[in-house]
């Protein structure tokens, strides 16, 4: 559509509502706005974000195709229950700063999740006019409006108001997006709350592992402004577990509640011949060079860069082997395979990143996995076998289980490999703290207000969760909050 065409559109149907005769079907008759975008040749060579966000008119137009049920079903698929109807109207009627307002009852990260949130298995998944289409992809876009609103409070929010000192105090082991949103709830609370990070910066996996395109840094740095604007203080190259251990933060150094979200960083190998050979990288490795050390740009002098790449071939099919795929094409690789065992249809990668991975031309190889990776004599990576499948009845998780082909090994040649099929638990914090009950997986074992099995610790996100995602997190980080507050309100000073 064009501009003319969008602002004709908006105009007849503001004068409908107006009038009382807007309809369901008038709703129904909107066509989707697709978020503009960079050129996809283009995109190859720079880090800048590929979807550019809804212009005003956009915006407006898709608000006006939610249905405004009174049941709201959409809230039902949000981990934090924000009020999306509402906020929806807001911008529809063009009150854009009430939107963001709604939002942020429940959400102190809108521009993060409305960038990298799954909408599509969450809010967007439960949305009536989805529903009526029998198609996901034509719900009305919550998550991208959410980002549009985000976007338009260039001067920053509001530095949210702090309770009279408690002279209590609380650590925030991991700042991700759970410790974010602890640490400002228990320090709106009025208690004393420090951060703990292991890396150099503080942002967690929104820093080192989801690629520049597709959430720029500078979105999480004024999250990270904001908490210290609110008097939090952030401690970084603070190993929890080396550095101090939690009985010690609490017995040494006075802190009265710990929260641990320190995520789910250790990640999985297959197990197969020629993972230590040189050019074989874990995605977490290959991601945190690219994004946290920026070792995509080699004219800098980045202190870890990762080396140059001819032919890359990166094994999983989630998010993470997406943005890995997607990250080697910029930094110069000229041909990357995706190689993953079950079809497109099984990939839990968002179709968003699946759509834009293919416009950046990574080459899907579908129902393939590798068998070992070939070295040369000087153990570099030259090479990787692989198995072809076919899928056979469903498994454990409801998908059809890939079956392996008999005799159907091939080469493919190439200098790098990525692994990108899952994290575990890192084992740090169940070496060096007693206390802690975990399960088979090494996850902390949490209640239903995300207190441990330990007095006043409390945990959250993929550490409890395994892989989840930045908006499951953050309620877990919110809920813990809340049980943090409730029961230093209980304990003397």
């Amino acid at each position: 559509m064009t501009h003319e065409e969008r602002q004709e559109l908006l105009e007849s149907l503001l004068a409908k509502q107006k009038a009382g005769t807007l309809k369901p079907r008038d709703r129904f008759d909107i066509p989707p706005q697709n978020m503009p975008e960079q050129d996809a040749a283009a995109r190859r060579r720079n880090v800048s974000e590929v979807a550019l966000g809804y212009t005003e008119m956009q915006a407006r137009l898709e608000a006006m195709r939610c249905l405004q049920c009174k049941t709201a079903p959409c809230v039902q698929g949000c981990p934090v229950g924000i009020r999306i109807k509402d906020f929806i109207a807001a911008i529809a009627d063009g009150h854009c700063d009430r939107a963001l307002d709604i939002i942020k009852e429940n959400s102190l990260l809108p521009a993060v999740c409305g960038r990298v949130c799954p909408q599509e298995v969450q809010c967007q998944e439960t949305c009536t006019v989805g529903l009526k289409f029998k198609d996901v992809s034509r719900a009305v876009s919550i998550g991208r409006l959410e980002r549009f609103v985000a976007d338009l409070d260039c001067n920053g929010a509001a530095i949210p108001s702090v309770a009279s000192l408690t002279g209590k105090k609380v650590a925030i082991v991991g700042s991700g997006p759970g410790g974010i949103v602890a640490a400002a709830d228990t320090r709106r609370a009025g208690h004393d709350v420090t951060v703990f990070e292991a890396f150099h910066k503080p942002g967690g996996v929104m820093v080192y592992g989801i690629p520049e395109f597709r959430l720029p840094k500078a979105i999480v740095h004024d999250e990270i402004e904001t908490l210290k604007k609110m008097g939090v203080r952030i401690v970084t190259n603070f190993i929890v577990g080396r550095t101090r251990t939690i009985e010690q933060l609490m017995t040494e150094d006075g802190f009265d509640a710990v929260y641990i979200g320190v995520g789910a960083g250790l990640p999985s190998f297959m197990g197969i011949e020629g993972e230590s050979l040189v050019g074989v990288y874990s995605a977490n490795e290959y991601l945190t060079r690219a994004n946290l050390m920026k070792a995509y740009d080699f004219g800098s002098g980045a202190d870890t860069p990762i080396a140059a790449s001819k032919r890359v071939a990166v094994v999983g099919g989630g998010n993470v082997a997406m943005d890995a795929a997607r990250t080697a094409v910029r930094v110069g690789a000229e041909k990357v395979y995706l190689i993953y065992r079950r079809t497109e249809k099984e990939m839990p990668a968002r179709v968003e990143e699946v759509h834009h991975a293919k416009q950046e031309g990574i080459e899907f190889h579908l129902l393939q996995s590798p068998k070992r990776i070939v070295g040369d004599q000087n153990s570099r990576a030259t090479a990787i076998e692989c198995l072809r499948y076919e899928l056979g009845e469903p498994d454990d998780s409801g998908r059809r289980r890939p079956v392996a082909i008999a005799g159907s090994e091939f080469l493919i040649d190439v200098d790098t490999v990525i692994i990108a099929i899952g994290n575990q638990a890192n084992p740090l914090i169940r070496q060096t703290t007693t206390g802690l009950e975990f399960n088979k997986w090494g996850n902390l074992v949490v209640d239903e207000n995300c207190r441990t099995s330990m007095p006043g610790v409390y945990a959250g996100g993929d550490i409890v969760l395994g892989a989840a995602t930045v908006i499951l997190a953050m309620g877990q980080g919110r809920i813990a909050a809340a049980a943090i507050n409730d029961d230093l309100a209980d304990k003397p000073r």
